[in-house]
């Protein structure tokens, strides 16, 4: 485990290298997974088994960036996570001829939880996942984010993000169990 930024309001940001390093924050990951995505746009349900499989699978791909932002009472106020495209089948199936496969890095996951937000974490989550990508291996970053384009959709842009034109529907299990589909648009970043 790697700690990459110790912020003045008490939250530790921290690179998870392996599974072990995961391990004491696996329970408090899930929580606030389930949180963030039970809110709208996305309005979906999780199950605390379901979301650590989400934290498993990322930090079982060979390269992975895994960053979880840690308060000292256990909390994980938010999490970043990416890894080559190529680990991610439909999004290649998607955006095929879009941008080179080999040279695209996909931004999978980003979540604050809503009383850590407006304080800077999710813009500095995304800029240390940029910083830590070699340019020369992935000149492009690509991430998909909710079609109803609120405040995360502007960050991005403000970012340097472009909006492609390419929408998916994302079919997702609803806090009232239903299972619903809605849309997504993918946003890209040449660096």
């Amino acid at each position: 485990m790697k700690v990459l930024a110790e912020r003045e309001d008490g939250i530790r940001v921290l690179r998870m290298e392996k599974q072990e390093d995961a391990e004491p924050w696996r329970a408090a990951f899930a929580g606030s997974y389930q949180a963030i995505w039970a809110e709208p746009p996305y309005n979906e349900r999780w199950f605390p088994d379901e979301a650590e499989g989400v934290l498993r699978r990322n930090l079982s791909v060979a390269e992975n960036q895994t960053i979880l932002a840690v308060r000292e009472s256990g909390v994980v106020a938010g999490f970043a996570m990416g890894c080559p495209v190529s680990a991610f089948h439909v999004v290649v199936r998607e955006i095929r001829g879009l941008l080179p496969i080999e040279a695209t890095w996909y931004f999978s996951e980003l979540g604050v939880l809503e009383q850590y937000r407006g304080r800077g974490l999710g813009h500095q989550l995304v800029e240390l996942r940029l910083a830590a990508l070699p340019r020369d291996r992935y000149p492009n970053v690509l991430m998909r984010i909710s079609a109803a384009k609120g405040s995360a959709y502007e960050m991005y842009l403000r970012m340097g993000f472009v909006d492609t034109g390419v929408y998916t529907e994302v079919p997702s299990r609803r806090e009232d169990g239903s299972t619903r589909t809605d849309r997504r648009v993918y946003l890209s970043l040449t660096r």
